[in-house]
C-alpha cells in the first residue's frame, strides 16, 4: 500500500502563474476573477502523487504544500 499524500494550498501567497492547474488539473484549478488556486482534491490518488509533487516544486511563489502521510 503506498503513503497517503495530502495538498494544501495558501491562496494569499498565491501569484496566479497557473502552472499548477496547467500541470495536474485534476488537482488544481484558477479561480476565474483573481486567477489563484483554487484546490479541487486535498488528497489525491497515488497516480497524481509525483505530478502533485512537481507542481509544489514548480510554483514560484510556494503557495502549494505537500505533505507525506
Amino acid at each position: 500500500m503506498s503513503a497517503g499524500l495530502r495538498v494544501a494550498v495558501d491562496t494569499d501567497a498565491c501569484c496566479a502563474m497557473g502552472r499548477c492547474a496547467a500541470t495536474a488539473p485534476e488537482v488544481f484549478d484558477q479561480d476565474p476573477d483573481s486567477g489563484t488556486v483554487v484546490l479541487l482534491l486535498a488528497e489525491p490518488p497515488s497516480a497524481l502523487h509525483e505530478t502533485v509533487r512537481l507542481c509544489a516544486e514548480l510554483c514560484p511563489c510556494a503557495a502549494i504544500t505537500v505533505t507525506e502521510n
